[in-house]
């Protein structure tokens, strides 16, 4: 009998896996797996979101208004070029939809975000993959993948899950580099982590250019991954092609009183900056000194890998899954013996480098316990 059949390239999508997260053997769970912030929203952000819990029965604001203008009061942008999503997953998805079709090609490095290419096939698009330097994103080795047929280059900037970046001399090197008619998206969802020299997010160069697109997230350094709520700034004619056909209230009510608060709350933000460089640089050191090579990072997460030691990530991880720590396993970034750790309170960290330490310390105890685990 014949069935419905997807559109061409859907069936070759890699679903996307999340971090894992779970409870070991003693009934704990630490979730380094995800690049949540440990601090947590801010307390102003859950009292906005209990306050509209009583009008529940209402639509929300569908242009998501008072948080358009409190992104733009903090970031000093227009609130006419800012067009909110459920989370920057949507409207990474929502850009690919409006520029890429059938046979057009999308550009992505080598070890980009997993939704770009999911955005990309699911158009019709083929992803292609700019090689690396380094683990770093490489302007030359962008341009030259691109074709007749390129209609997007996308940049996470810093790029997850490596945590490098490129300056904005570099960014701005590959945007003078593509033709007029690519769309360049630069994806910032750890901009705010950011205070590296010659680090620019990408709203200058979306003011100056008419096709150039800067997404962020809420997700990360405020603590709203559950609401989902991310933003683009635009140029005005590809704000209002993202309006067209975006979800008429693609933010829920909750999502956007939180979200005004959350942004508002510049204190709360400094906290968690503050914490992410202090632990940052000590989680380095401390895997460093067991011998584990880690990719410099300025995001709120490290690559941590397995190279040259007596036991290899897929170990490591399922070693620590037993002791109630989750972590990334990036092999499906090209990565099969990394693992990504997002930066902890100060328990977490402290926690997981023990457990490291004993797992590493003894390989033969740890390979042990991974084989009793994949037995279950």
């Amino acid at each position: 009998m014949a069935t419905p059949r997807p559109n061409p390239g859907i069936l070759d999508i890699a679903p996307y896996v999340p971090g894992e997260s779970g409870k070991g053997a003693s009934g704990r769970q630490i979730k380094l797996s995800s690049n949540e912030t440990p601090l947590g929203p801010s307390p102003a952000a859950i009292e906005a979101y209990r306050s509209v819990a009583g009008s529940l029965e209402r639509y929300p604001d569908g242009q998501a208004t008072a948080l358009r203008h409190a992104i733009a009061e903090v970031h000093g942008l227009e609130a006419g070029r800012i067009v909110c999503g459920a989370g920057s997953d949507e409207l990474l998805s929502l850009l690919a939809q409006a520029y890429i079709g059938p046979g057009d090609e999308g550009i992505l490095t080598e070890h980009g975000f997993l939704v770009y290419p999911i955005a990309i096939l699911t158009n019709g698009g083929t992803p292609v993959a700019a090689p690396e330097r380094d683990l770093v994103t490489d302007v030359d080795a962008i341009l030259a993948k691109v074709t007749a047929k390129t209609r997007v280059v996308f940049l996470a900037n810093p790029n997850n899950p490596t945590g490098t970046f490129i300056a904005d001399t570099e960014v701005r090197r590959l945007r003078a580099g593509l033709r007029d008619d690519i769309l360049l998206v630069l994806d910032g969802a750890y901009a705010e982590y950011v205070h590296a020299p010659g680090y620019e997010a990408g709203q200058a160069l979306v003011a100056e250019t008419d096709n150039t697109v800067m997404t962020r997230t809420f997700s990360k350094i405020y603590g709203l991954a559950g609401l989902r709520i991310g933003w683009a700034y635009c140029p005005p004619a590809i704000a209002d092609v993202l309006n067209r056909i975006r979800g008429p209230f693609n933010l829920s009510t909750q999502a956007i009183a939180a979200g005004v608060a959350a942004i508002r709350d510049s204190d709360h933000t400094a906290k968690a900056v503050s914490h992410n460089d202090r632990w940052l640089n000590w989680l380095t050191r401390e895997l460093e000194a067991l011998g584990l090579k880690v990719t410099p990072s300025v995001a709120n997460f490290l690559l941590m890998h397995f190279d040259g030691i007596a036991i290899g990530a897929a170990a490591a991880d399922e070693a620590l899954k037993l002791r109630g720590i989750y972590l990334r396993r990036v092999a499906s970034y090209n990565l099969p013996n990394a693992l990504r750790l997002t930066v902890g309170t100060e328990e977490e960290n402290r926690e997981v480098i023990a457990a490291l330490k004993e797992i590493l310390t003894t390989p033969l105890a740890a390979s042990s316990a991974c084989g009793k685990a994949s037995a279950r």
